[in-house]
């Protein structure tokens, strides 16, 4: 059921947005997002905005993994490769947000 609403959505958003001066212009999804949000056509196309969004945050989400395995791959080398799997979060973690853990002053953690 939901399927047949979602291309229903899609086939009227389609049309609309062909008809529709203001998105005429638009360069990439982010655009379209801010567009929809603008003229509230994010409330018209509910499941068609949500897949813009989903389609917005896939990179986002893919690089975090990314970065995950290739620290881990990094911190669990040939001479840690029997680390418990807390004393590797811990690693990781330290390593993944290094940013934060760099601004904070060596003499508040002691």
């Amino acid at each position: 059921m939901d399927l047949i609403i979602l291309d229903n959505q899609i086939q009227n958003f389609i049309v609309d947005m062909k008809s529709n001066d203001a998105f005429m212009s638009l360069k990439g999804l982010g655009e379209l997002a801010q567009k929809m949000l603008e003229t509230r056509k994010n409330e018209i196309y509910p499941l068609v905005f949500l897949l813009i969004k989903l389609a917005l945050t896939l990179p986002i989400a893919t690089a975090t993994v990314e970065r995950a395995f290739s620290a881990m791959n990094i911190i669990n080398n040939h001479l840690r490769n029997r680390m418990g799997d807390s004393w590797m979060n811990d690693c990781l973690l330290t390593y993944i947000e290094n940013d934060i853990f760099n601004s904070i002053d060596n003499s508040l953690i002691v």
